[in-house]
C-alpha cells in the first residue's frame, strides 16, 4: 500500500493521500507508515494525538508552538473542513503566505505543516471531526496564535456565515506583532 504526495507548498507543507481499497464489505486504507512518511519527508515520530469536533462555521486558529516545536498532520475523520497553514519563519521567501486545502472523508487528504507554520481550520459541513498527529507535546507556556483575519496574510476562508471563534482566537496577535516578539526567532528560515 502506498501513501501519495498530492502537493507540496511553501517549502514545508505537504498534502498526502493514502490508497484506499474497497469491496462489498467496505474499505481499507493505511493512514500511517513510518517508511512511507520518511520517503515523503514527513516525520514519523508523533508524540501526541488530538481529536476535535466542531459545528459549521467554527474557525480554530491560527495556532502554533515554539518549545518544543509542534508540527501537525491533520485530517478530517467526519465531515468537511478547510485546513490552513501559514509560513511564520523569519527570513523565509514565503513568510506570511498561506495554503488552504479542502479536506473531507471522500478525498481522504492529510495536510502536514511543520513546526514553523501556524495552523487552523474552519468547518464547512454541519459538523466535522478533525484529528491531529503532533510532533511535539503541548506546552501552554510556549504556544500562541495569529489573528485568523490578519489582512497582512489575507486568508480567503470559505465561510458561509460569521465565524464562531474562541475568546482566545478573537484577540490573537497579528503576524507583524508575532514577528517582533523574541520567541519568533525560533522559527527562522
Amino acid at each position: 500500500m502506498k501513501i501519495n504526495l498530492v502537493g507540496e507548498y511553501l517549502n514545508g507543507i505537504k498534502v498526502i493521500q493514502s490508497e484506499r481499497f474497497e469491496d462489498p464489505r467496505g474499505f481499507f486504507t493505511e493512514l500511517y507508515r513510518a517508511d512511507e512518511f520518511e520517503r515523503l519527508g514527513i516525520p514519523s515520530n508523533f508524540v501526541q494525538e488530538n481529536h476535535s469536533g466542531s459545528v459549521k462555521n467554527v474557525l480554530r486558529g491560527l495556532h502554533f508552538q515554539w518549545e518544543p516545536g509542534m508540527g501537525k498532520l491533520m485530517r478530517v475523520l467526519r465531515g468537511e473542513a478547510f485546513l490552513v497553514a501559514v509560513d511564520i519563519r523569519k527570513g523565509s521567501p514565503t513568510f506570511g503566505q498561506w495554503h488552504g486545502e479542502i479536506v473531507n472523508t471522500e478525498n481522504r487528504k492529510q495536510v502536514w505543516a511543520p513546526p514553523s507554520f501556524a495552523r487552523g481550520f474552519c468547518v464547512l459541513s454541519d459538523f466535522a471531526e478533525i484529528q491531529y498527529l503532533c510532533s511535539g507535546m503541548y506546552n501552554n507556556k510556549a504556544e500562541s496564535g495569529i489573528l485568523w483575519n490578519d489582512p497582512a496574510i489575507g486568508i480567503d476562508w470559505p465561510l458561509t456565515g460569521e465565524p464562531i471563534l474562541s475568546d482566545k482566537d478573537k484577540v490573537a496577535q497579528t503576524l507583524e506583532e508575532w514577528s517582533n516578539r523574541e520567541e519568533s526567532n525560533n522559527f527562522k528560515y
